[in-house]
């Protein structure tokens, strides 16, 4: 294997490590576990809102720096260690989630700080991806390595569902107690999905570590000179946008659709297990058909934007997820599509299947297509700064949408009115959309 593939391989790495984050803790088994543990769908789902939305504010407010600042002094590499480090101490806190000891404010203060710092690690290892081929390259690239993660985040929510995740009858989806004698009623074979995913990230971001190398470059200022430098610079770049039209529409444009992208991965294993009544094991399955669908279609979607561009698989990707929205908040245990249904008809599980199908599916392709885009927006000279525009585009409204869901669910008392803000969201990004040109300002 080559130096250049030991490379990109190593990159991909970092996907695989840290999908877990999203697939078991934020989506599939610690939502729901936090679903049931608290009794009241509709409460979790208000306290899980506010939670993330608090901790995606903080990540808006500090991550444009933090990227003005690696490009000022150098050494990405330093900050995503650093940030690890808060990944997996966070993840590990999630083990002390005890149903009888359970304190719902540092339960999700850990949680926070193991999403900040697997946000914040993203936005280094991002900003690598140039670095990795070229412009006709990127798009394969970017599309195999979202496949990769989910592909990781596939094989630990099996290891979860098979071997340690409890259901009501205190045994895993085969039937066998939590491995290592884990305490079924003392819900440890769920809550070791903390640890797990600490365990996870630390032994594969080792590929990542020994074979990822950044470019040599000119020796950058120092951190504490370049944090000091961060603001003015920051403000230029920021004024400069609305004359780079295309660009700053195609960040306006990511920043609604994948804020509401993240809204309907944070909050559907919540929704199913408060509207539904599914078990963490329900869900689970459900995140096993959304993981291998999405594995599936960011390869497919990588090259298909290496053939047409990445704006035609981002538009497409977006009116589907919009039609999906719709489509979930007419699902209830009564109702499918709006049709009622007999009561005990697996109708509406079969339909919320399917629909966790094809938000796996829509979503990993709209992620891959969105960061070989940014490479399309950028001038070569500046990629690396708005690969940075693009990572604060991401983080300035992340608090959006779990804010949104939180408050309108604890206004109306209903999940499912409580889910609505995200078809204006993706609405908004897909309006945007029409002002970005598929090969940047360039043309």
């Amino acid at each position: 294997m080559t130096s250049a593939k030991k490379r990109i391989w190593g990159w991909f790495f970092f996907d695989w490590a840290s999908q877990p984050y999203s697939t078991l803790l934020l989506t599939f088994i610690f939502g729901p576990y936090i679903s049931k543990l608290l009794g009241d769908g509709t409460a979790a789902q208000a306290a899980w809102g506010y939670g993330i939305g608090f901790a995606g504010l903080f990540i808006a407010v500090l991550a444009p720096f933090l990227g003005v600042i690696a490009d000022k002094a150098g050494g990405r590499m330093r900050f995503v260690w650093l940030f690890s480090v808060m990944y997996v101490v966070g993840a590990w806190g999630l083990w002390y989630a005890a149903p009888d000891n359970f304190n719902l404010t540092l339960v999700m203060l850990s949680f926070a700080i193991g999403m900040i710092g697997m946000e914040f690690a993203t936005i280094f290892t991002n900003s690598m991806l140039p670095d990795l081929g070229t412009e006709d390259e990127i798009g394969r690239i970017s599309g195999s390595g979202w496949a990769f993660g989910y592909v990781g985040g596939l094989i630990s929510l099996i290891i979860m569902l098979l071997f340690l995740a409890e259901g009501s009858n205190g045994k895993t989806l085969i039937g066998l107690s939590p491995l290592f004698g884990l305490d079924a009623a003392a819900r440890e074979g769920t809550r070791s999905v903390g640890p797990l995913t600490a365990l996870w990230y630390a032994v594969f971001m080792v590929p990542f570590f020994l074979r990822v190398r950044e470019p040599v470059r000119a020796k950058g200022m120092g951190v504490l000179q370049a944090a000091k430098s961060a603001w003015p610079a920051l403000l230029v770049s920021l004024r400069a946008l609305p004359r780079q039209r295309s660009l700053f529409a195609h960040l306006g444009s990511s920043m609604f659709y994948r804020d509401a992208l993240n809204g309907m991965y944070v909050f559907g294993g919540i929704y199913a297990a408060g509207v539904l009544q599914w078990s963490v094991v329900n869900v689970g399955i459900f995140g096993i058909l959304a993981s291998v669908t999405g594995a599936v279609f960011a390869w497919l979607g990588g090259k298909a934007d290496s053939r047409f561009g990445p704006k035609p698989v981002i538009t497409v990707c977006v009116l589907v997820l919009t039609l999906v929205a719709i489509g979930v908040i007419t699902i209830s245990e009564t109702t499918v599509f709006g049709l009622t249904v007999a009561a005990g008809s697996p109708l509406p599980d079969i339909a919320f299947y399917i629909m966790g199908a094809v938000i796996g599916a829509a979503g990993g392709a709209l992620q891959a297509a969105s960061r070989t885009m940014t490479v399309y927006q950028a001038h070569p000279d500046r990629i690396t700064e708005v690969f940075g525009l693009y990572a604060l585009s991401g983080k300035a409204t992340s608090f959006l949408a779990p804010l949104s869901i939180g408050l309108v669910t604890d206004v109306f008392g209903s999940q499912q009115a409580g889910i609505t803000p995200l078809i204006g969201l993706f609405i908004i990004g897909l309006i945007l959309l029409l002002w970005v040109k598929p090969k940047g300002d360039r043309t």
